[in-house]
């Protein structure tokens, strides 16, 4: 079996300042990874390269045996609205605030090419089921729900076309904590269920410990270590990370 996504030697700079560097690493069909760090680590810099928003200055990003560097902007666009997802820490991000709930969801499936009407309708209400949205609320508008209910939205949207890898930044992040464990409960069991690849940037360990395989650790645009997340939090090998660790555990 080969690596789904391949990283080597990618690297960004904003002049002197380091965004990301050296960085590298394989994912296999199936695997989630986390990536954490403080703010100004260089972890959404880094996720930003790898889902095609952010050119790289240099290094290699290969998805299922395809250079995506070299892929044309029509190319990159297909494969970010089929087999690749990203969902946004601030659910307004992912989401056609003016359009309603069902369109949200039916506009990615229209995107690949569906056309049918009552099918595209029915497999959005399915989806809303799915992240514990309401079939009756399938015609309000993203506006009229709160937070998590926005980001189940956003999930729905996302991965009704199953993808084979999902890009998350900070998933649960400005969410209050009994909806983050709700939120963090269900992706858990989609990313499972589905058996989807994910790459999640967060800040939270405790998201990492619950949803991440395996775990990179981001300071100063470099990843100073990496391994099982259990292993990683359980037994840091690097300072940094140690100090990680500590904190969570002082609070």
């Amino acid at each position: 079996m080969n690596p789904l996504f391949s990283v080597r030697g990618l690297e960004k700079r904003y002049g002197a300042r380091i965004g990301c560097t050296g960085i590298g690493f394989d994912l296999w069909p199936g695997e989630v990874m986390g990536i954490v760090g403080e703010s100004g680590s260089g972890k959404s810099t880094l996720l930003s390269c790898l889902a095609g928003h952010l050119p790289p200055d240099r290094g290699e990003v290969i998805y299922d045996g395809r250079d995506v560097l070299a892929m044309s902007e029509p190319e990159r666009r297909m494969l970010a609205r089929t087999d690749w997802a990203f969902v946004h820490q601030n659910p307004r991000d992912g989401l056609r605030m003016a359009v309603s709930a069902g369109g949200n969801v039916g506009e990615r499936l229209m995107a690949v090419g569906a056309r049918h009407y009552g099918d595209i309708r029915d497999t959005a209400t399915d989806w809303l089921g799915r992240v514990e949205i309401a079939s009756d609320r399938i015609d309000d508008r993203p506006s009229a729900f709160s937070g998590g209910m926005q980001q189940r939205l956003q999930i729905a949207r996302n991965l009704v076309t199953g993808p084979r890898l999902v890009f998350m930044d900070e998933p649960t992040g400005g969410l209050d904590v009994s909806v983050q464990a709700r939120l963090l409960d269900l992706l858990r069991g989609l990313v499972r269920r589905m058996g989807l690849s994910a790459i999640i940037v967060t800040h939270d360990l405790a998201v990492v410990r619950l949803l991440a395989d395996r775990l990179m650790v981001m300071k100063g645009g470099e990843c100073v270590e990496t391994g099982l997340t259990d292993q990683v939090l359980d037994d840091p090998q690097h300072a940094y990370t140690q100090l990680l660790v500590s904190s969570v555990l002082q609070v």
